[in-house]
């Protein structure tokens, strides 16, 4: 059976939305004033791989990886005491810098940052000066820059994705009831052997009013489970697919696919040692070993717990020349579209690439490494340590 036809009409009409598209005015001066050549447009868009068995073989073997934070002072006083202000947004996630430039930082102050990232999940810059090829180099201090074999990219630059929703929604229109970008609760590039460690977006420009972006703590979210739950999905593995699809090259006619891979349900941050749940509504497939049915009720509980509980979010407003470096290991995002794309954004973005992904029973919560339990967490906590099997608090 051959695949579906391809609409040539709606691809050509595609092609000539993206060919009329301008690049605000700020972003090309910023790319120009870099030394981005944009002789042959913008982006650069790599030649699709066709088929599912060329994408596995991308990256496919295990890679050598040291977390920079586990290298980093832990007081962070290389980073604290040449910033003018250091503001946490939330009691659990997400923190503010001010007074850095971050192409400048010293080896020692991108250690530092590496581990406050690993502790606070999201850290942000305002007012930074940064080209598309520092925010490269800085990404390679941090793990291998994921190079995407389908997402547009800075063009000389493999490694430095473009994201501009004026071009996306060229090939995938959005409106109200179906938000443009990246309008759903997910971490990114879950299906590779050594999925994304830190991020590190660069917006040159934003709307106005809307655009805000919320990241949820996957430390926070595993907290939030009882402990007889969590000893639940200890341990457990979960299928994780990619965003985009293939085709399989032995069997085209079965239409699009996904890559797939197999990683634990929590998760361990090497540099900080605490337990994070590690689930995303829009690329975690299943539990393995688990019925269907079993596994979407545990599933969609998690996910719940992940995205409901406001208290362990923050919700970001952006300003031009913002940078956001987040920890996909043990966040989730999520792009407002409120803004309906009726004013330019765009970014630059800088994915690098950390560990296998591990679970060690052994390993604490953030709240217990930090001393925050509190009674009602302390006593639950002795009574499984006791053996205790019917409890209530």
């Amino acid at each position: 059976m051959a695949p579906a036809p391809v609409d040539e009409t709606f691809v050509d009409v595609v092609e000539q939305k993206k060919d009329t598209l301008k690049l605000p005015e700020s972003t090309r001066e910023r790319l120009i004033k870099a030394g981005v050549d944009l002789s042959d447009g913008y982006p650069y868009r790599p030649s699709k791989p066709l088929y599912l068995q060329d994408v596995y073989k991308i990256r496919g073997e295990e890679r050598e990886y040291v977390d920079a934070g586990s290298r980093a002072d832990k007081s962070k006083k290389n980073l604290f005491e040449a910033a003018t202000k250091v503001t946490d947004l939330t009691a659990h996630i997400g923190t503010e810098i001010e007074g850095l430039q971050l192409k400048d930082l010293t080896h020692e102050q991108r250690d530092e940052l590496a581990l406050l990232i690993a502790e606070r999940s999201v850290v942000f810059f305002r007012n930074q000066d940064i080209t598309p090829q520092q925010q490269l180099e800085l990404g390679k201090w941090f793990g291998e820059p994921e190079v995407h074999p389908q997402t547009p990219q800075v063009p000389g630059l493999l490694g430095v994705t473009v994201i501009w929703p004026d071009l996306f929604a060229t090939e995938r229109p959005a409106s109200f009831r179906k938000p443009g970008g990246a309008s759903s609760w997910h971490s990114d590039l879950v299906h590779e052997k050594q999925p994304a460690g830190v991020t590190h977006l660069h917006n040159d420009i934003v709307p106005p009013i809307g655009g805000d972006t919320l990241w949820a703590s996957g430390y926070g979210a595993y907290e939030k489970l009882s402990p007889d739950f969590r000893k639940i999905i200890d341990g457990k593995l979960a299928v994780y697919r990619s965003a985009h699809s293939y085709l399989d090259r032995e069997n085209p006619g079965a239409g699009p696919q996904f890559i797939e891979r197999v990683h634990p349900l929590v998760r361990v941050h090497p540099a900080t040692g605490w337990k994070a749940l590690w689930v995303n509504r829009a690329m975690t497939v299943r539990i393995v070993g688990l019925d269907k049915a079993e596994s979407d009720v545990i599933l969609n509980y998690l996910y719940d717990v992940y995205e409901k509980n406001v208290d362990i979010q923050v919700r970001f407003k952006w300003t031009p020349n913002t940078s956001a470096l987040w920890d996909n290991r043990i966040t989730i995002h999520n792009a407002s579209w409120d803004y309906a794309g009726k004013h330019p954004r765009h970014g630059n973005r800088v994915t690098s690439l950390a560990e296998v992904p591990y679970f060690d029973s052994n390993a604490p919560t953030r709240r217990q490494a930090l001393g925050l339990l509190d009674e009602e967490e302390k006593k639950a906590l002795d009574l499984i340590a006791g053996g205790a099997k019917d409890f209530s608090l």
